[in-house]
């Protein structure tokens, strides 16, 4: 980095800020900080509606509580699909994954058969993975979240009918 001029002012590395924010993108991170002597630089990003941070006591509700209704950011078509008595919700509050690991093949897709029990995503919460298993055989219809998106307790994830 540069030498802080007479004047006071911080000199920004605008490649570094750059570097930072791509990481964020892919890394699915909400914030990285950079820390070098007495310099930080802290690049952040708003998280989705349904990332607002929820008290840690609803980490294990029961999963029979009343339905929720979509976030406002999803499209129409999502938000009767989240409105239907189908729509898998999740049982806590965490980050949810479509596969098993970075770059492996999704758990399920739009249009694929899945069995009673088949895994359709998992929810990291407090660094548990906990499988998200289809409750009945049917179709998946919808998947109304994205691989590494932040859930509420109740959120709609995924329609199988």
């Amino acid at each position: 980095m540069t030498d802080m001029p007479k004047t006071g002012a911080m000199q920004v590395d605008v490649d570094l800020v750059r570097q930072l924010a791509e990481l964020l993108d892919a890394t699915n991170l909400t914030e990285v900080e950079v820390e070098e002597g007495d310099r930080k630089i802290r690049v952040a990003r708003k998280a989705a509606p349904a990332a607002a941070p929820a008290p840690v006591y609803h980490a294990a509700p029961p999963v029979s509580a009343p339905a929720a209704t979509a976030p406002a950011a999803e499209a129409p078509v999502v938000s009767d699909a989240a409105s239907s008595a189908s729509a898998v919700r999740s049982p806590m509050v965490g980050t949810a994954y479509l596969s098993a690991e970075p770059g492996a093949k999704p758990f399920i897709a739009v249009g694929q058969r899945v069995a009673a029990g088949d895994t359709l995503l998992i929810v990291e919460a407090m660094k548990v993975m906990n499988p998200i298993t289809a409750p009945s055989a049917g179709t998946v219809t919808a998947i109304m979240i994205e691989n590494g998106q932040p859930v509420e307790f109740d959120q709609p994830l995924v329609v199988v009918d």
